[in-house]
């Protein structure tokens, strides 16, 4: 199994929803997201769209995902690094996963002494949110205190870089017309969702982006992966499979979001962050008449009609609702 594929379905882990607890932090909440236009530099499109950063909560649960471990209480007006807090204890967390040093993740800082800031080798440890704070050899989460250091779960001293590819096309009757909402009275989209097998909610596939890989072969691999399962297909079918994925994600993709991720595994150390790119077929001719076929990390994969009342993973659904303005959908 690929490192990616070992890091990807924690990428989806669940975490709990809850409300305001007696730290003042507000645990899990599904945070708002502005849009704002902007002139994008990626190699994905001359247009992008870019969403204000999470806000740092989900970073803030009381209890760490997969473990009993409890962070150190954060209340908001603390979170800044700048804030003077001389009583500032986190707790010290790496899960054992990591500590068994798989290929996927880095040793403990000491001896290992990886280049921050910097393509260090084939691993890329640059921010997309620019250079971030080093304290005792260490990085520092650019969003703040988090009430909890190390790894973690996650691989990485610093920023672990994900891509989520949001695949979508205009749903359609029989005759080819397009769909329009009787309410909005804009056209419907759909999107491939996937549902992950670790906590049951439904999501954008993606995944880890690999020591030396670029995003857009990110992007498309993961996609072709969790929604296709291209890995169980035979030779011809792959063939045709990668031929229309390579055609749809060579086209101009809308970059909807680069940047931190307000991720539950977040530590003081170590954070998500991802590129999440919109690939859209417009004709309906290209991966929309490929069998869609669930991945060995998700446990189903639909065209699910995209809307504001969709349950969705994390800020998925901030995603879609940037793609569906942008392409003056139904939401």
């Amino acid at each position: 199994m690929r490192a990616s594929k070992l890091s990807a379905s924690a990428h989806f882990s669940c975490a709990t929803v809850g409300a305001l607890d007696s730290s003042g932090c507000a645990a899990c909440l599904l945070p708002r997201l502005r849009r704002k236009n902007a002139i994008s530099r990626s190699l994905f499109s001359s247009k992008s769209v870019y969403m204000s950063p999470a806000a740092h909560v989900k970073a803030r649960c009381p209890v760490y995902p997969g473990s009993d471990t409890r962070r150190f209480p954060v209340p908001d007006d603390k979170v800044d690094w700048d804030t003077d807090w001389p009583q500032y204890s986190p707790v010290n967390y790496t899960a054992p996963t990591v500590l068994k040093k798989p290929v996927w993740a880095d040793p403990e800082i000491g001896p290992f002494s990886p280049q921050f800031n910097s393509l260090d080798g084939s691993v890329d440890r640059r921010s997309h949110e620019g250079s971030y704070r080093l304290q005792n050899g260490k990085p520092l989460n650019p969003h703040g205190r988090t009430g909890l250091e190390g790894q973690g779960l996650l691989g990485r001293w610093g920023p672990n870089h994900a891509a989520d590819p949001i695949v979508t096309r205009w749903k359609r009757v029989s005759t080819g017309q397009r769909v329009h909402h009787t309410n909005s009275q804009l056209p419907v989209l759909q999107f491939v969702s996937i549902k992950r097998l670790d906590c049951g909610e439904w999501a954008i596939p993606g995944g880890m982006v690999d020591p030396g890989e670029r995003i857009s072969q990110t992007l498309q691999r993961e996609f072709s992966e969790e929604a296709l399962n291209s890995l169980q297909a035979s030779p011809s079918e792959r063939e045709k499979i990668q031929k229309r994925i390579t055609e749809l994600f060579n086209s101009a993709g809308l970059q909807v979001y680069k940047g931190y991720v307000d991720d539950p595994r977040n530590t003081d150390n170590a954070w998500m962050e991802t590129v999440a790119v919109n690939f859209h077929d417009e004709s309906g001719n290209s991966v929309s008449e490929l069998p869609l076929q669930a991945g060995d990390d998700a446990g189903q994969v639909s065209w699910i009609d995209v809307d504001s009342s969709l349950a969705l993973y994390a800020n998925h659904l901030h995603f879609l609702e940037t793609v569906a303005k942008e392409r003056n959908a139904h939401w």
